[in-house]
C-alpha cells in the first residue's frame, strides 16, 4: 500500500513511525472548507460557497475515513482541492448544503457538540486510528499497547451502548457515522489483517446489534463494498500480508435483525 505525499507516490517502507515501532498517521494538507456563505471555515485559509453541481468527492472505497464522507453524502446529499480532512468534510456535508437538500437532520446538533467532540476523541485515537496502530505496529511493544486500547475502548463502548441506542443518546449523530466505519470492517480485516483479535464486533452484544442498526439505515448499505475493502486491505498492505491472498471468510450478515429499537419504547 503507497500513499500520495505532496504529490508524490510513496510505497509502503515510507509509512511514518517512531523508532521503537509506533505508527504516526500524517496529518491531512488541505484544510479548507465550504460554507453556507463562503466563509473560510475553522481551519481555512479560504473559503468556498456551497453551490449545486460545483464540488466532487473523491474516495477511495476501502478507506474508513473516506468512508465517513461517502456516508455522509448518501445520507444528507475553484478548480482546486478544497480539503482532504473527512472529518471537516463530513461537516460541510451537514451543514453547508442545507438549502440544495430536502433532509434536515443535523448530525452535529449545537446542544451536543461538546459529547459529541469528547465521544469522537475517544474513539478516534483508540478505535478509528487504534487499528492501524496496532496493525501497522513493528515492535511487540507497540503493538499490545495499541491492542489494549482498542478493546478498552470497545469495552467501554459497549457499555455506554447497554443504555442507549446510539452514542450520545436517543439519536444518530456523527459520532455514530465516525465509529461505523471502523465497526464494519472490524470483523472482516482489522481482527485477522491487524490482529485486533481479542473479540469481534458481533461477540459483542451491543456493538454488535448497533452495528447493524446503523447499516440498516437508508442508502448505508449502498455505500460498503465488502469485496473491495477486503481486496484492498489484504492484497496491497504487503508489509502486513506478504503473500497478498485474499481470505475467502467470514461470513457477514449485517441485515440481520437487530434489538436496538427496543430504546425507543
Amino acid at each position: 500500500m503507497g500513499l500520495l505525499v505532496d504529490g508524490v507516490w510513496q510505497d509502503e517502507q515510507h509509512i511514518a513511525r517512531t523508532s521503537d515501532g509506533r505508527f504516526l498517521r500524517p496529518t491531512t494538507r488541505f484544510r479548507n472548507w465550504v460554507t453556507e456563505d463562503g466563509g473560510p471555515g475553522p481551519t481555512g485559509e479560504c473559503g468556498f460557497a456551497a453551490a449545486r453541481g460545483r464540488y466532487h468527492l473523491y474516495v477511495a472505497l476501502p478507506c474508513p475515513w473516506a468512508h465517513r464522507t461517502v456516508s455522509m453524502r448518501m445520507i444528507k446529499e475553484r478548480r482546486t482541492i478544497v480539503n482532504n480532512e473527512s472529518a471537516e468534510i463530513i461537516r460541510m456535508l451537514n451543514g453547508a448544503f442545507g438549502r440544495f437538500t430536502n433532509v434536515r437532520t443535523d448530525y452535529y446538533p449545537p446542544a451536543l457538540r461538546e459529547e459529541i467532540d469528547r465521544v469522537n476523541a475517544l474513539v478516534y485515537e483508540n478505535v478509528n486510528n487504534g487499528v492501524y496502530r496496532a496493525g501497522f505496529a513493528t515492535s511487540q511493544e507497540a503493538y499490545e499497547e495499541a491492542f489494549r486500547a482498542v478493546f478498552r475502548v470497545l469495552d467501554e463502548l459497549e457499555r455506554r451502548l447497554a443504555g442507549q441506542r446510539y452514542l450520545v443518546g436517543r439519536d444518530i449523530t456523527e459520532a455514530d457515522w465516525r465509529l461505523f466505519t471502523t465497526l464494519v470492517r472490524f470483523d472482516a480485516v482489522y481482527y485477522s489483517h491487524f490482529k485486533c483479535n481479542l473479540r469481534r464486533i458481533i461477540d459483542y452484544p451491543n456493538l454488535g446489534n448497533y452495528l447493524r442498526d446503523l447499516y440498516q439505515q437508508g442508502g448505508v448499505a449502498a455505500t460498503v463494498d465488502m469485496d473491495h475493502i477486503k481486496r484492498h486491505y489484504y492484497g496491497s498492505q504487503r508489509h502486513v500480508n506478504p503473500t497478498g491472498i485474499v481470505p475467502l471468510g467470514p461470513q457477514l450478515d449485517f441485515l440481520a435483525p437487530h434489538d436496538r429499537g427496543r430504546f425507543e419504547n
